[in-house]
């Protein structure tokens, strides 16, 4: 049996619903201290410092270590950049109709993290 095809409407939907998942997934408050680009430029340049005298499994930690840092660094620049406002807008656009047809409840919706007010905002109601 094959899986009909999508229509561009839902398309439309499962990417708005998507994208603000995961953004909102990206800028989730974490615990302990806030990373910032310059903890990691002291997180690098302490690695660079320790690599003149490890050994080669050492060093090929170390090198591991330089490169997941330069992607969070990279990951830390562009987390300022993403528009909220957009990504909220388009899913309070999708949100009721794609919740509906994959029957997703407000709980489930709340436990990803969706505020109250998006959800009131997109006609998710508390009750199916």
């Amino acid at each position: 049996m094959t899986r009909p095809k999508m229509t561009n409407a839902e398309k439309a939907e499962v990417a708005g619903v998507r994208e603000y998942l995961k953004a909102l997934e990206q800028n989730a408050p974490r615990r302990g201290r806030k990373r910032t680009p310059e903890s990691v430029d002291r997180q690098i340049a302490a690695i660079d410092a320790q690599m003149a005298e490890a050994t080669v499994t050492k060093r090929l930690d170390l090198i591991q270590q330089r490169m997941d840092l330069e992607a969070e660094k990279e990951a830390l620049a562009t987390a300022g950049m993403i528009d909220m406002t957009v990504l909220e807008r388009n899913f309070v656009q999708h949100a009721a109709a794609y919740g509906s047809r994959r029957n997703i409840s407000y709980a489930a919706w709340r436990e990803v993290g969706v505020s109250s007010a998006t959800l009131k905002a997109a006609g998710v109601r508390r009750s199916r």
